[in-house]
């Protein structure tokens, strides 16, 4: 079982959405890792914007969705992948730009699904208001 779940969507202009998100709808923010800014939707349900200036020149931007999961045992979901010969894209590995442990493989559509976790002691904190 996971700990909670996060969908990660591109945006051209990361003030414009947050300035939505918080003040239409109302969501707090959960973490803000610089280019990206997580927002709690409900207990254990997050959806996540993330700034890609580069997304102009890319036509159907909108439509790339990362689903991701998120544990603290990343490397047996790893090995729970493997031994169900599933193909990993990206293995275990820390990204430092975001503070995460993850790993990358798709779903039988094509979509990616990431299993990660969290290295910042800020995530989680908002479960506690």
């Amino acid at each position: 079982m996971f700990e909670s779940q996060v969908t990660f969507l591109y945006t051209l202009d990361l003030d414009r959405t947050t300035a939505f998100y918080t003040n239409a709808l109302g969501l707090k923010l959960a973490l803000d890792q610089g280019k990206c800014r997580i927002y709690r939707v409900s207990r254990g349900a997050y959806v996540g914007f993330c700034q890609r200036d580069d997304l102009a020149e890319a036509p159907g931007w909108e439509s790339k969705v990362i689903f991701t999961l998120v544990t603290p045992d990343v490397d047996a979901w790893y090995g729970r992948l493997q031994a169900a010969g599933i193909p990993v894209e990206k293995p275990p590995q820390l990204n430092p730009i975001y503070n995460i442990y993850h790993l990358f493989f798709r779903d039988v559509n094509g979509y990616l699904i990431e299993i990660q976790r969290f290295e910042d002691p800020a995530w989680g904190q908002s479960e506690l208001e």
